[in-house]
């Protein structure tokens, strides 16, 4: 128990939250100074069974969002595609948006309208687009997170930025209600069903 008064907790709680949002600003300064590199226009495969390059899946903006999900198996992973299903029209009215996943595009497809994703879907099996960009080790496991592309006007696509995600992470919105709550996030793992 806290030997403050419960006017210097809220006060200690509104210091606490004008410093959190100087560090994120902070932290996505630092991400901008990262050097960008050009990638190839891999070619993924979506979850109709045709093959589109990472350049199409731009659309007619110059910014894309690429999900890197862990595939079906991960029900972490499931729980951030559903959070961004809620999004999507408002990120995408911003920069284009895809879920990229391991799994091969038939099981991506039913995975993906059984959880009624309304964002685009690509595998990304047989490709190295999850290793090149630092999503999957030596020994082939794969790590959630999310890669920002820019394509320039000559066509050219440029890895921008990247950032890992995991539970208490700003992409996932539960997180920050679960901190409200009086048992927190403690203990509890997201399922598939409920």
């Amino acid at each position: 128990m806290s030997s403050l008064t419960a006017e210097q907790l809220e006060r200690a709680i509104e210091e606490k939250e004008k410093e959190l949002v100087r560090v994120k600003k902070e932290l996505a300064s630092l991400r901008k100074e990262l050097p960008a590199f050009t990638v190839k226009d891999y070619i993924l495969t979506n979850t109709e069974g045709t093959k589109v390059t990472l350049g199409d899946l731009f659309e007619d903006k110059n910014e894309l969002i690429a999900i890197h999900n862990m595939g079906m198996s991960c029900p972490y992973c499931t729980l951030w595609a559903d959070g961004f299903n809620g999004f999507t029209n408002h990120i995408e009215n911003k920069a284009s948006l895809v879920l990229t996943s391991p799994d091969d595009y038939k099981e991506l497809e039913q995975f993906s309208k059984s959880r009624g994703w309304n964002f685009k879907c690509v595998s990304t099996d047989g490709t190295t687009f999850k290793e090149d960009l630092g999503f999957k080790d030596d020994q082939g496991h794969v790590f959630p997170g999310v890669s920002v592309f820019l394509k320039q006007d000559d066509g050219t696509i440029q890895h921008y930025t990247k950032a890992a995600f995991g539970p208490g992470d700003d992409y996932c919105s539960i997180w920050s209600l679960f901190e409200l709550l009086p048992g927190g996030s403690e203990n509890w793992h997201p399922k598939k069903k409920y």
